[in-house]
């Protein structure tokens, strides 16, 4: 186990963002995401966008508050790519405003609603960038039909500065962020306050013994759900490759060719041949 926590796991994501005693780390961070507006204060909400499967609960989790001037968001961590999850985010960001609704005589008037999701992983079908930024748009002059929609994607893996590139605190933060948990010291303490506190509370040995029990559970759950998930992703793959090579057996293509295409060895190609080729012969 490092010297800091592991801030992609759900008990060390709320250590750092959703408690109390700490919010100011988390106003810090979202002032540094969001420049529309300062936020002053923040009041959580007992709200949370649960996932609805349990392997995802591992992987997946948030924090959910409200800004002092109305504002709805929500700071979300995804460690694994899901099918729809493009569509998965405009359903709980909808949903944050649909809880908006007052029954009765109601004018409709909403506040708006930030999602910002950490990703440990690249978005299909968007553009090779760090941090991408979705709203409500007219698609003919570009410019902003509402502001109460909007969706921030940090793609980390796509984040790669070095600790002397980190010239803003919105870099120091996401540096911090995706190295914490091999580090050896947290830097950018002397930069600004809100680094030395989070160097202090993410540490391991700072934790209450109850709360190390908690993080040593939740670290184990997020390796094991990601273990699991890795796994039915990579067999996944081979059941892809495998189906990919079938069709081109069936259309006739030459094993040789199939062979420098999908990686399988002329022997594994010659019995998934015969196999068809048995199965072409009982129908």
């Amino acid at each position: 186990m490092g010297r800091y926590i592991n801030p992609f796991t759900d008990v060390g994501f709320k250590i750092i963002f959703g408690q109390e005693i700490n919010k100011s780390l988390l106003i810090h961070f979202l002032n540094n995401v969001i420049e529309e507006f300062t936020i002053e204060d923040v009041t959580f909400l007992d709200k949370q966008q649960l996932p609805e499967y349990d392997e995802q609960r591992s992987l997946i989790y948030d924090v959910f508050c409200q800004t002092s001037s109305g504002q709805h968001i929500i700071v979300e961590m995804q460690n694994r790519s899901q099918p729809h999850f493009k569509d998965r985010s405009l359903y709980y960001a909808s949903k944050s405003i649909v809880r908006q609704g007052v029954r009765g005589a109601w004018d409709y008037e909403i506040s708006a609603v930030y999602l910002i999701a950490f990703l440990n992983f690249t978005l299909p079908d968007v553009r090779d960038a760090f941090r991408v930024d979705v709203g409500l748009v007219d698609l003919a002059t570009h410019k902003i039909f509402s502001d109460k929609l909007r969706l921030i994607y940090l793609q980390l893996p796509l984040f790669n500065e070095k600790e002397s590139d980190c010239d803003t605190d919105f870099k120091c933060w996401i540096y911090v962020l995706k190295n914490m948990e091999t580090l050896n010291r947290l830097p950018f303490a002397a930069r600004n306050a809100v680094f030395e506190r989070l160097s202090q509370i993410a540490e391991v040995r700072s934790l209450t013994h109850e709360e190390q029990v908690q993080y040593e559970n939740s670290l184990r759950n997020y390796r094991d759900t990601y273990a699991v998930m890795e796994g039915r992703y990579q067999d996944g793959i081979e059941q892809g490759k495998r189906q990919m090579a079938a069709s081109m057996i069936r259309e006739g293509i030459a094993l040789e060719r199939i062979a420098a295409m999908s990686g399988f060895t002329l022997v594994e190609l010659q019995q998934m041949a015969d196999s068809i080729g048995k199965e072409q012969d009982n129908n």
